[in-house]
């Protein structure tokens, strides 16, 4: 049996949402990438609830969060996580194209893992998201409860 971890995206811009799935698999990486559209959504697949009360068990590997989101933003996405004593040990990766020094400060006080701009040139950005994919998904030791075993 593989160990398969999942990772969960939470971006609410379809032409991101899909140059960040295409650098992940480009970086051949055979993780389920769940993806969610607003901050809501995020919370609702991470407390197993409305659409994703059942899904399987197990807290992702990685989550990669925007910051602008419409509903619930992604710094209240990280407060709420971080908060949790289930899920405080997901590490938090915030994908974002938010340059502004207090977004940073503030993600990095809620203890954000890491913060990333999405680069504009295309080329940067699949790079950038293809090296968070491998570190995080393969490189990094995940915290238990966050893999599931796979075929």
């Amino acid at each position: 049996m593989t160990d398969l971890r999942r990772i969960l995206l939470a971006e609410d811009n379809e032409h991101d949402v899909e140059l960040t799935l295409s650098a992940l698999s480009e970086s051949r990486l055979a993780n389920e990438v769940v993806v969610v559209r607003d901050g809501a959504e995020a919370l609702d697949y991470l407390y197993r609830r409305g659409q994703y009360q059942q899904r399987e068990e197990g807290n992702p590997v990685v989550v990669l969060l925007d910051l602008k989101m419409p509903k619930v933003d992604g710094l209240e996405v990280l407060r709420r996580v971080k908060q949790d004593d289930a899920l405080r040990q997901i590490p938090v990766v915030m994908l974002t194209s938010s340059r502004e020094e207090n977004d940073l400060v503030e993600s990095y006080r809620l203890g954000v893992n890491a913060y990333v701009v999405k680069p504009v040139e295309f080329n940067r950005f699949v790079q950038a998201v293809r090296e968070l994919g491998v570190f995080w998904a393969v490189i990094n030791e995940a915290p238990p409860g966050s893999v599931r075993k796979g075929p």
